[in-house]
C-alpha cells in the first residue's frame, strides 16, 4: 500500500478553515463592515475554499479507486462504487438534516456529487474533461433560460419553497449555494488531478503554474470584460454582465469556475510541496491531522463555533475584523482538538460514524 499523501490533508485543513472564514463573515453580515483592504483579502477566498474542498473530494475518489482502475478489475471497482454510494447517502442525509440549522450546507450537495461520480470511477480522463466542460456550458444555458433568482431573498439569504419538490430540485441542481450543475465539474476535475503522479516535483510544479496562471487569467479577463461592457449597457443589462462575466461564486459562471479551480490547484500543489519537504515537522503534522477531521470540524464550526457566538450575542452585525478573528480562533482550537483526538483515536467522531456505516472492511477483524 502506498504511503498517505500528506499534502492533500494539509490542503483539506486549509480549505475547511477558508470555509469557516467565509461562513462567519456571511452569517455576521460583516462583508462590507471593515477596511477595503481586509474586505479584498477576505473576498479572495469566497467560493474558492469550498471549491478546493470539492476538488479534494474528487482526488480522494481517484485514490480510493486506484487499484481497480489500474488493474481494470470490475469486482474491485464495483466494491468501491458500493462503498462510495453508501457514503453519498450518508452525506446527503446528514446534510439534509443539517440544512435547517445551516442553510448554506455543502454536505447534501457533496452527497449527490459523489453518487454521480461513483459511476465514473473508470471513465477515461479525456471524457471526464468533456463532462466537466459540458456541466459548465449547460449551466450557462440554464442561466439564460431560467430565472436564477427564483426562490431567493438576497437580503436575508432565505430560500422560499426549499422543501417543496420543485424548490428542492431547483436549489440542488441550479441555483443553490453549490448546485450540482456546474459544481460537479470541480469533483470531476479533482478526479483527474488525483490520477497524476504528484510524487514528482515536476508534476507538482506544473499543477501550481497552470493553476495560478488560469486563476490570474480568469480574474484579469473578468475585470477587462466588465470594464469594457458596463459603459455600453443599461441598468438592467449591467447586472447581467456582472453575473455572466464575474468571478463571484453565485452564479457560478465559467470565469468563476476557472478562477476557483485554478486557485485550488495552486493551493493544493503548494501544500503537496510543503508536505513533501516538511513531512516530519510538528506544524505540518498538526495540519495533516486536522485535514483528516474535516467533516467533524465542518459541522462543529456551525454547531459549536456559531452556537458559542450566538450565546455571547456576537453572531450578528459584527465587523469584518471580528469575524476573521473569530474564524481564526475556531481554526486554532480545531487544530488543537484534532491533534489531541488523533493521539487516541484512528478517525474523527463523524468520520468514524461514516466509515462504520459505509465501509464493509471498517469493522472486520
Amino acid at each position: 500500500m502506498s504511503k498517505r499523501i500528506v499534502g492533500y490533508d494539509v490542503a483539506r485543513a486549509l480549505a475547511v478553515f477558508g470555509m469557516v472564514v467565509v461562513n462567519f463573515k456571511v452569517v455576521m453580515g460583516a462583508g462590507g463592515n471593515g477596511p477595503a483592504y481586509l474586505a479584498g483579502l477576505a473576498g479572495l477566498i469566497d467560493g474558492r475554499a469550498a471549491a478546493t474542498f470539492v476538488i479534494l473530494a474528487g482526488v480522494g475518489l481517484s485514490l480510493i479507486s486506484r487499484e481497480g482502475r489500474i488493474l481494470n478489475d470490475r469486482k474491485v471497482l464495483a466494491r468501491d462504487r458500493v462503498t462510495l454510494l453508501k457514503r453519498a447517502i450518508f452525506l446527503f442525509i446528514v446534510g439534509s438534516v443539517f440544512t435547517p440549522i445551516w442553510p448554506a450546507d455543502i454536505l447534501h450537495f457533496y452527497g449527490v456529487y459523489i453518487a454521480v461520480a461513483a459511476f465514473l470511477l473508470s471513465t477515461p480522463t479525456r471524457r471526464l474533461f468533456i463532462f466537466a466542460f459540458m456541466l459548465v456550458f449547460t449551466f450557462v444555458l440554464m442561466l439564460l433560460i431560467f430565472d436564477y433568482e427564483k426562490g431567493w431573498d438576497w437580503n436575508t439569504l432565505a430560500y422560499e419553497g426549499l422543501w417543496t419538490p420543485g424548490g428542492t430540485i431547483r436549489h440542488l441542481f441550479f441555483n443553490g449555494f453549490h448546485p450540482v450543475i456546474p459544481w460537479l465539474a470541480f469533483l470531476l476535475f479533482g478526479m483527474i488531478l488525483g490520477r497524476l503522479d504528484v510524487n514528482s516535483p515536476t508534476v507538482r510544479r506544473g499543477i501550481f503554474l497552470w493553476g495560478a496562471g488560469c486563476a490570474i487569467a480568469a480574474e484579469l479577463t473578468s475585470r477587462r470584460l466588465i470594464a469594457l461592457l458596463l459603459p455600453l449597457a443599461g441598468p438592467e443589462e449591467k447586472e447581467v454582465i456582472v453575473a455572466l462575466f464575474g468571478t463571484e461564486p453565485m452564479p457560478p459562471t465559467p470565469l468563476y469556475m476557472i478562477a476557483a479551480a485554478g486557485t485550488a490547484c495552486a493551493l493544493i500543489a503548494a501544500c503537496l510541496e510543503l508536505g513533501e519537504r516538511f513531512r516530519d515537522s510538528r506544524w505540518i503534522r498538526a495540519l495533516e491531522t486536522t485535514g483528516q477531521l474535516a467533516l467533524t470540524l465542518y459541522v462543529a464550526h456551525v454547531v459549536l463555533g456559531m452556537g458559542f457566538l450566538q450565546v455571547l450575542g456576537r453572531l450578528e452585525n459584527q465587523t469584518l475584523g471580528f469575524a476573521i478573528v473569530s474564524a481564526l480562533s475556531f481554526s486554532i482550537v480545531g487544530i488543537m482538538f484534532a491533534d489531541r483526538w488523533r493521539i487516541r483515536f484512528k478517525r474523527g467522531p463523524l468520520e468514524a460514524v461514516m466509515r462504520g456505516l459505509t465501509d464493509p472492511t471498517e469493522n472486520s477483524p
